[in-house]
């Protein structure tokens, strides 16, 4: 058997591998979410709260995106190959609907940490920085800046035989080097989730001295356990799949030579399969809240 068709029967074994991926990926994450849902919207004790809100609004987030990879995935059956290498409409659709929800996924995450933070200061001013008001007001406006970003990104993509749906933009590829990927999408919001929900976490271990409602007291301590182990879930999960990004964008594997393509495709793969766990993770919310 010549190496050229059992690189073919790799890549072909990657394909199919890339399937079965994501329908567990899709199955797992929309039962965590309508889980989520029902537990969020439904007991008392997190009714007006504001990080139930947040729980909420990524579950709702993360249902869509979960919808459009469903989308996807069946669109690769029915046609044998991933629809995007081929038409222009559902290569920038497809990325909008991607880039639009992972940003208002990651932003959710950064808000709530930074809204525990300050939920549970001892300073009276910062503790009632936050309202829910603020929150739909920041959320509404936030997540249609994130559509408007994605759909001004989407118009610079282009189908290249060699590569697939790339950015072939030279100016937007170092934006999305230097800018987009380490700023909006990686490390920095990483590194500002971990920051607050470390500070909301020790303003939790020293609630025990102030003369608060232990109702409150215990519901504060849940709500941190949430979001610091989300936060740790969303370093582990994203930091892999954006160094990646920033890797593929300025050396994208070319189909024509078929080791580089199988080896780049099955890396991205296992680390797009990684990300989407972001979407599945939701669960701890609630096994935490039952607690």
């Amino acid at each position: 058997m010549s190496s050229s068709s059992t690189i073919g029967d790799i890549l072909n074994t990657v394909r199919q591998y890339s399937v079965y991926v994501n329908y567990l990926a899709i199955i797992g994450g929309i039962f965590g979410h309508i889980l989520n849902l029902l537990v969020f919207t439904q007991l008392k004790r997190f009714r007006n709260n504001r990080y139930a809100l947040y729980i909420i609004i990524e579950s709702i987030i993360a249902l869509i995106f979960l919808f459009i990879s469903t989308t996807n995935v069946l669109l690769r059956i029915a046609y044998g190959y991933d629809l995007s290498d081929s038409n222009l409409s559902w290569c920038r659709m497809r990325f909008i609907f991607y880039q639009g929800l992972s940003l208002i996924l990651f932003f959710t995450i950064c808000c709530a940490a930074c809204d525990q933070f300050c939920s549970t200061s001892y300073h009276f001013s910062i503790r009632h920085l936050c309202t829910l008001k603020l929150v739909h007001y920041l959320m509404s406006i936030s997540s249609c800046l994130w559509f408007i970003h994605s759909f001004v990104f989407s118009l610079f993509l282009n189908i290249q035989p060699l590569f697939g749906c790339i950015i072939a933009n030279p100016i937007l590829t170092t934006y999305s080097t230097y800018f987009f990927y380490p700023f909006l999408y990686g490390p920095v919001q990483i590194a500002v989730a971990f920051l607050f929900s470390l500070l909301a976490f020790r303003n939790v271990r020293r609630i025990i001295r102030r003369q608060i409602p232990i109702i409150r007291r215990r519901l504060d301590q849940q709500m941190t356990a949430m979001i610091l182990t989300r936060v740790l879930f969303f370093i582990i999960l994203s930091l892999p799949y954006t160094i990646y990004r920033i890797y593929s964008i300025n050396n994208p594997p070319p189909k024509s030579n078929q080791l580089q393509y199988t080896i780049g495709l099955f890396l991205q793969t296992n680390l797009n399969y990684l990300f989407s766990l972001n979407y599945q993770v939701c669960c701890i919310h609630c096994l935490i809240s039952i607690k």
